[in-house]
């Protein structure tokens, strides 16, 4: 017999249209941010920046692929990683069907990380992903765009991540189960590990000049987490106690 509470469909129907109701609000709110995101004036990118990718060496601009508009995911994976992050991969396991379809409606999403494209390339290959995914590896990018943070921000404790300047040392503790769990998935320290973070940004490219459009950290990146939305219609919501996600060839079977 569950614990929760119980009734007719009639019972059922009335408290269904209810929530109808506020669902339709936040549909109608949703629209009306995307079209803040939209609104927000670009800012040029003057700076050069080189990638290493699977056609060699890149500029932002090719990162394009001929495209105008240009979606980077921010994946987590250091040089000192021994694998992505596990939360960063669960996300790529739900944008790496929507590329080609993303693609076809002149928006290029790439995914780009700071170890070596030979990492890159054996995870990608191992998690069976063919989005493109370019090194940052000998470029400031990452650090341009918050997502990478340098050792005196690491000692000083104003790492500036999210539009705000954060400690991430206080996180640093043995008796944090969470900390434990993804550290030990990459094979680092929390220091190694917490200088990524998990990012999106995106790009315009008019006129021969890019521009930067936009950006979202934390969870600003939980409506590309693809199984979340799933989650939140589950009738247990996300019911999360801990890391509970695995990349998906290491679920026990």
């Amino acid at each position: 017999m569950t614990s929760h509470k119980t009734g007719s469909r009639d019972e059922w129907l009335a408290a269904r249209m209810d929530l109808l109701g506020a669902e339709k609000e936040l549909t109608r709110r949703s629209d009306e941010v995307a079209r803040q995101r939209q609104e927000l004036p670009w800012v040029p990118v003057d700076k050069d920046y080189v990638f290493d990718t699977d056609e060699g060496t890149a500029s932002l601009a090719d990162l394009f692929r001929g495209r105008s508009q240009l979606l980077i995911y921010h994946f987590m994976f250091g040089p000192d990683y021994e694998g992505g992050c596990p939360s960063c991969s669960a996300i790529a396991d739900g944008f790496n069907g929507s590329v080609v379809h993303l693609a076809n409606h002149d928006v290029t999403l790439c995914a780009v990380s700071r170890a070596p494209l030979a990492k890159l390339q054996a995870y990608k290959e191992r998690m069976g992903w063919s989005f493109p995914w370019a090194s940052a590896s000998d470029s400031d990018f990452n650090y341009d765009f918050h997502v990478t943070h340098t050792n005196d921000e690491w000692q000083s404790g104003a790492v500036e991540y999210n539009f705000r300047t954060v400690d991430l040392r206080l996180q640093e503790t043995d008796e944090n189960p969470f900390v434990a769990a993804i550290t030990a998935s990459v094979g680092t320290d929390w220091p190694t590990y917490r200088k990524e973070g998990p990012g999106l940004s995106a790009f315009a490219l008019e006129g021969g000049a890019i521009y930067h459009t936009y950006s979202a950290y934390e969870r600003g990146v939980d409506a590309i987490w693809g199984m979340y939305p799933w989650l939140d219609r589950a009738p247990l919501g996300r019911n999360e106690t801990g890391m509970w996600w695995r990349r998906h060839d290491e679920y026990d079977a």
